[in-house]
Protein backbone atom coordinates (compact mmCIF):
# COMPACT_ATOMS: atom_id res chain seq x y z
CA UNK A 1 0.00 0.00 0.00
CA UNK A 2 1.42 3.36 -1.00
CA UNK A 3 1.86 6.00 1.66
CA UNK A 4 2.17 9.73 1.15
CA UNK A 5 5.26 11.44 2.48
CA UNK A 6 5.05 13.99 5.25
CA UNK A 7 8.68 14.86 4.56
CA UNK A 8 9.56 17.39 1.86
CA UNK A 9 11.06 15.93 -1.29
CA UNK A 10 14.75 15.37 -0.70
CA UNK A 11 17.17 17.27 -2.84
CA UNK A 12 19.05 15.06 -5.27
CA UNK A 13 22.83 15.29 -5.45
CA UNK A 14 24.63 13.54 -8.29
CA UNK A 15 28.16 12.24 -8.51
CA UNK A 16 29.17 14.92 -11.02
CA UNK A 17 31.04 17.01 -8.43
CA UNK A 18 32.98 13.99 -7.20
CA UNK A 19 33.91 13.03 -10.74
CA UNK A 20 35.10 16.52 -11.50
CA UNK A 21 37.24 16.64 -8.36
CA UNK A 22 38.82 13.22 -8.78
CA UNK A 23 41.74 14.44 -10.94
CA UNK A 24 42.53 17.09 -8.31
CA UNK A 25 42.76 14.41 -5.67
CA UNK A 26 45.21 12.44 -7.79
CA UNK A 27 47.33 15.52 -8.45
CA UNK A 28 47.51 16.11 -4.73
CA UNK A 29 48.89 12.61 -4.33
CA UNK A 30 45.74 10.92 -3.01
CA UNK A 31 44.47 8.18 -5.29
CA UNK A 32 40.74 8.07 -4.51
CA UNK A 33 40.32 4.56 -5.90
CA UNK A 34 43.83 3.21 -5.68
CA UNK A 35 42.88 -0.43 -6.13
CA UNK A 36 39.97 -0.34 -8.55
CA UNK A 37 36.90 1.63 -9.59
CA UNK A 38 33.90 -0.51 -8.70
CA UNK A 39 31.32 2.27 -8.39
CA UNK A 40 28.51 2.27 -10.98
CA UNK A 41 28.90 3.08 -13.80
CA UNK A 42 32.24 1.55 -14.74
CA UNK A 43 33.71 0.71 -18.13
CA UNK A 44 32.23 -2.80 -17.73
CA UNK A 45 28.64 -1.75 -16.98
CA UNK A 46 25.94 -0.03 -18.94
CA UNK A 47 25.81 3.69 -18.31
CA UNK A 48 22.17 3.90 -17.21
CA UNK A 49 20.33 2.56 -14.18
CA UNK A 50 17.61 0.02 -15.05
CA UNK A 51 14.73 -0.94 -12.74
CA UNK A 52 13.60 -4.48 -11.97
CA UNK A 53 14.95 -7.66 -10.39
CA UNK A 54 16.45 -8.60 -13.75
CA UNK A 55 17.86 -5.14 -14.36
CA UNK A 56 21.41 -4.01 -15.01
CA UNK A 57 24.30 -3.63 -12.60
CA UNK A 58 23.48 -2.11 -9.18
CA UNK A 59 22.76 1.63 -9.40
CA UNK A 60 23.90 4.51 -7.22
CA UNK A 61 21.47 5.85 -4.63
CA UNK A 62 20.20 9.35 -5.36
CA UNK A 63 22.19 11.34 -2.80
CA UNK A 64 24.31 11.08 0.34
CA UNK A 65 21.28 11.28 2.67
CA UNK A 66 20.13 7.64 2.70
CA UNK A 67 16.74 6.82 4.24
CA UNK A 68 16.13 3.14 4.93
CA UNK A 69 13.35 0.94 6.26
CA UNK A 70 13.28 -2.65 7.51
CA UNK A 71 10.05 -4.47 6.64
CA UNK A 72 8.11 -4.87 9.88
CA UNK A 73 4.99 -6.79 8.81
CA UNK A 74 3.79 -9.35 6.31
CA UNK A 75 5.66 -11.75 4.06
CA UNK A 76 9.01 -9.96 4.15
CA UNK A 77 9.15 -8.95 7.82
CA UNK A 78 12.58 -9.01 9.47
CA UNK A 79 12.83 -10.60 12.89
CA UNK A 80 14.25 -8.55 15.75
CA UNK A 81 17.64 -10.26 15.63
CA UNK A 82 17.90 -9.61 11.88
CA UNK A 83 17.05 -5.94 12.36
CA UNK A 84 19.89 -5.75 14.88
CA UNK A 85 22.23 -7.25 12.28
CA UNK A 86 21.20 -4.70 9.65
CA UNK A 87 21.72 -1.84 12.09
CA UNK A 88 25.10 -3.22 13.17
CA UNK A 89 26.35 -3.47 9.59
CA UNK A 90 25.18 0.04 8.75
CA UNK A 91 26.71 1.43 11.96
CA UNK A 92 29.97 -0.43 11.53
CA UNK A 93 30.59 -0.03 7.81
CA UNK A 94 28.52 2.78 6.28
CA UNK A 95 28.09 5.46 8.93
CA UNK A 96 31.89 6.04 8.95
CA UNK A 97 31.70 6.99 5.24
CA UNK A 98 30.42 10.28 3.78
CA UNK A 99 26.95 8.72 3.47
CA UNK A 100 24.40 9.68 6.14
CA UNK A 101 21.99 6.83 6.97
CA UNK A 102 18.63 7.63 8.60
CA UNK A 103 15.94 5.15 9.65
CA UNK A 104 12.57 5.96 8.06
CA UNK A 105 9.79 4.65 10.31
CA UNK A 106 7.12 5.94 7.88
CA UNK A 107 8.40 4.62 4.54
CA UNK A 108 7.29 6.19 1.28
CA UNK A 109 6.81 3.89 -1.72
CA UNK A 110 5.77 6.28 -4.48
CA UNK A 111 5.98 9.87 -5.60
CA UNK A 112 8.60 12.30 -4.33
CA UNK A 113 10.83 11.56 -1.36
CA UNK A 114 10.70 7.76 -1.66
CA UNK A 115 12.50 5.80 1.03
CA UNK A 116 15.88 4.94 -0.50
CA UNK A 117 16.45 1.37 0.70
CA UNK A 118 13.86 -1.22 1.78
CA UNK A 119 15.32 -4.27 3.59
CA UNK A 120 13.29 -7.48 3.32
CA UNK A 121 13.65 -11.05 4.61
CA UNK A 122 12.52 -13.68 2.12
CA UNK A 123 13.36 -15.74 -0.93
CA UNK A 124 10.63 -14.88 -3.44
CA UNK A 125 12.20 -14.07 -6.79
CA UNK A 126 15.74 -14.95 -5.72
CA UNK A 127 17.76 -17.37 -7.87
CA UNK A 128 18.39 -20.67 -6.10
CA UNK A 129 22.09 -19.84 -5.90
CA UNK A 130 21.60 -16.40 -4.32
CA UNK A 131 21.49 -15.68 -0.60
CA UNK A 132 20.29 -12.17 -1.34
CA UNK A 133 19.66 -9.60 -4.04
CA UNK A 134 19.47 -5.84 -4.49
CA UNK A 135 17.45 -4.20 -7.26
CA UNK A 136 16.16 -0.79 -8.27
CA UNK A 137 12.41 -0.24 -8.11
CA UNK A 138 12.30 3.38 -9.30
CA UNK A 139 14.98 4.95 -11.50
CA UNK A 140 16.08 8.43 -10.45
CA UNK A 141 16.31 11.62 -12.46
CA UNK A 142 20.01 11.09 -13.10
CA UNK A 143 20.57 8.10 -15.39
CA UNK A 144 23.03 6.57 -12.91
CA UNK A 145 20.91 6.68 -9.76
CA UNK A 146 17.86 5.00 -8.25
CA UNK A 147 15.16 6.62 -6.09
CA UNK A 148 14.25 3.39 -4.28
CA UNK A 149 16.09 0.08 -3.99
CA UNK A 150 15.09 -3.21 -2.42
CA UNK A 151 17.41 -5.55 -0.54
CA UNK A 152 15.99 -9.04 -0.04
CA UNK A 153 17.96 -11.68 1.89
CA UNK A 154 16.81 -15.19 2.74
CA UNK A 155 15.74 -15.91 6.31
CA UNK A 156 16.79 -18.69 8.67
CA UNK A 157 20.26 -17.39 9.40
CA UNK A 158 21.12 -15.91 6.00
CA UNK A 159 20.96 -12.32 7.22
CA UNK A 160 24.55 -11.89 8.40
CA UNK A 161 26.68 -8.80 8.96
CA UNK A 162 28.74 -9.59 5.85
CA UNK A 163 25.68 -10.11 3.62
CA UNK A 164 24.08 -6.89 4.80
CA UNK A 165 27.37 -5.10 4.09
CA UNK A 166 27.46 -6.70 0.62
CA UNK A 167 23.89 -5.90 -0.42
CA UNK A 168 23.98 -2.39 1.06
CA UNK A 169 27.11 -1.82 -1.00
CA UNK A 170 25.13 -2.69 -4.12
CA UNK A 171 22.37 -0.29 -3.03
CA UNK A 172 24.84 2.61 -3.11
CA UNK A 173 26.38 1.53 -6.42
CA UNK A 174 29.30 -0.80 -5.58
CA UNK A 175 29.88 -3.63 -8.08
CA UNK A 176 31.29 -7.14 -8.10
CA UNK A 177 34.90 -7.53 -9.18
CA UNK A 178 34.07 -8.64 -12.72
CA UNK A 179 32.32 -5.31 -13.32
CA UNK A 180 35.09 -3.23 -11.75
CA UNK A 181 37.71 -1.33 -13.72
CA UNK A 182 40.22 -2.86 -13.84
CA UNK A 183 38.46 -6.17 -13.34
CA UNK A 184 39.18 -8.19 -10.21
CA UNK A 185 38.43 -11.80 -9.34
CA UNK A 186 35.09 -11.41 -7.59
CA UNK A 187 35.64 -14.57 -5.54
CA UNK A 188 39.15 -14.05 -4.21
CA UNK A 189 40.41 -10.45 -4.46
CA UNK A 190 40.22 -9.11 -0.90
CA UNK A 191 40.35 -5.49 -2.12
CA UNK A 192 36.62 -5.96 -2.74
CA UNK A 193 35.97 -6.36 0.99
CA UNK A 194 32.40 -7.46 1.68
CA UNK A 195 31.61 -7.11 -2.05
CA UNK A 196 33.39 -10.43 -2.57
CA UNK A 197 31.14 -13.27 -3.74
CA UNK A 198 30.27 -14.95 -1.45
CA UNK A 199 30.78 -12.35 1.25
CA UNK A 200 31.00 -14.76 4.19
CA UNK A 201 34.31 -14.36 5.94
CA UNK A 202 34.79 -10.83 4.56
CA UNK A 203 32.55 -8.59 6.69
CA UNK A 204 34.47 -5.32 6.27
CA UNK A 205 33.63 -2.71 3.65
CA UNK A 206 37.34 -2.10 3.09
CA UNK A 207 39.40 0.94 2.11
CA UNK A 208 38.77 0.71 -1.64
CA UNK A 209 34.99 0.68 -1.25
CA UNK A 210 35.09 3.53 1.26
CA UNK A 211 37.19 5.62 -1.13
CA UNK A 212 34.75 4.97 -3.99
CA UNK A 213 31.79 5.93 -1.80
CA UNK A 214 33.39 9.09 -0.46
CA UNK A 215 34.53 10.26 -3.89
CA UNK A 216 31.03 9.73 -5.30
CA UNK A 217 28.87 11.18 -2.54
Amino acid sequence: MNKLSRRPARRRFTAMVAIALAPLLVVAGVAWAAATDNMFPTSHTGGACIAGMNGSAPCQTDNKEVYFYMDSAGEYELEAVDKQTVNSAIDGEYRPTDLAFHYDSSPVFSGSGETDIIYQEGSTGLPDSAAGMTWCDAVGGDVRDCDQQYIRIRGNGYITYARVCHETGHAVGLQHGDLASPQLNKHTDTRLGCLLTPSDGHPDLGANNRENINATY
